[in-house]
């Protein structure tokens, strides 16, 4: 927003100072506005760490923790504003949504929302672009250094006595190995896989990424190579593409096939990237060498997902976003997000 008004000069205790004097009236604005706005799942962006506060100066607001599907219409029929994170927005919903001027995201990923059908009744959905780019790369480098030390398992180890019981000053329950001079695959090399080339190099790690398209400004100790030359060198390949359908499942047989036994796989980009049978496959015959996994192919994932028993499996769940800085970057950029569609000028729209 444009604030207008003048420097003027004014008197403390002796001592001149200029001030900005404003007379931007923000509260008839708002008033005049007063947007109808709904906020389907808050909870996850939001457990009462931050403050939805803001979005108050823009409207009347109702704020869940989470909506189910059987209560999405119902919250949501009246919003001119509505504000989702993993509550999905289909073409039915969206046609009993008679006033809907604009769809707020609470996230990056988009495919939650029937975004082709908003662009068609001219209904912009914005997204929040860039904001964990830090916490993905540092839960990769999380992964690399669980799977090479298991620094969980011999602490547990530890408290469970081996350590006290032990003839030997130090022992080991898996091999270990360090870090520099392993290869580290990248798939896709957008912000969050050069965040993460940045930081396997300063563990003394040789870089290779595989990306569709080569962009420029690329840092030195990085080589392009084809997929099937990553995967046949890489030590370690980590997943950071998109989902789209040449993404799909890409992850299968045929591309663990490829890579070199006893490899480590981490994916922190979408779950759905991967078929999750040949993953749990290729763990359980000692083809890969162990997983990092923060991303499942349905979350919270079904008790039969073949993965959660899979041998050296690490998953956790969904959290490389869910630093407490990440999230306040992320809300940030969402009130930001509100604000350019309120004055008339959205941003970070994804559909028109």
């Amino acid at each position: 927003m444009c604030q207008c008004g003048k420097f003027e000069e004014r008197s403390d205790n002796g001592h001149k100072r200029l001030e900005f004097s404003s007379h931007f009236v923000r509260r008839p604005y708002r008033v005049a506005i007063n947007m109808k706005i709904v906020m389907l799942d808050g909870y996850t962006t939001n457990p009462g760490d931050l403050s939805w506060n803001f979005l108050n100066e823009f409207g009347e607001t109702a704020i869940y923790d989470r909506t189910p599907p059987d209560k999405i219409i119902e919250r949501a029929k009246d919003a001119e504003i509505l504000i989702t994170n993993k509550t999905p927005i289909t073409k039915d919903i969206i046609d009993k949504l008679s006033n809907l001027k604009f769809v707020a995201l609470l996230s990056t990923g988009y495919n939650i929302v029937d975004y082709m059908y908003l662009k068609e009744k001219n209904i912009p959905v914005s997204n929040i672009p860039s904001y964990s780019t830090e916490a993905v790369a540092q839960l990769v480098m999380a992964f690399l250094l669980e799977l090479t030390m298991n620094v969980g398992l011999h602490s547990q180890s530890v408290k469970s006595g081996e350590w006290t019981n032990s003839r030997d000053f130090c022992y080991w329950k898996t091999p270990l190995s360090e870090l520099a001079g392993k290869t580290l695959g990248i798939f896709g090399f957008g912000r969050i896989g050069r965040a993460t080339a940045k930081r396997a190099e300063a563990f003394g790690m040789k870089i290779i990424a595989y990306t569709p398209r080569i962009r420029g400004n690329n840092p030195d100790y990085v080589k392009f190579v084809s997929l099937d030359e990553m995967l046949a060198l890489s030590d370690a390949v980590t997943m950071h593409c998109p989902l789209t359908p040449e993404t799909e499942n890409i992850v299968n047989h045929d591309f663990i096939s490829k890579m070199k036994n006893g490899a480590y796989f981490i994916n922190t980009s979408r779950g759905t990237v991967v078929d999750e049978k040949a993953l749990a496959d290729a763990l359980n015959s000692g083809k890969l060498g162990g997983a990092g996994l923060d991303v499942l192919s349905t979350e919270p994932p079904k008790a039969d997902n073949p993965l959660l028993t899979a041998k050296n499996c690490f998953i956790t769940p969904h959290i490389a976003w869910a630093s407490f800085e990440t999230r306040e970057r992320l809300v940030s950029i969402f009130k930001k997000n509100i604000e350019a569609f309120i004055n008339g000028k959205p941003q970070n729209v994804i559909n028109l």
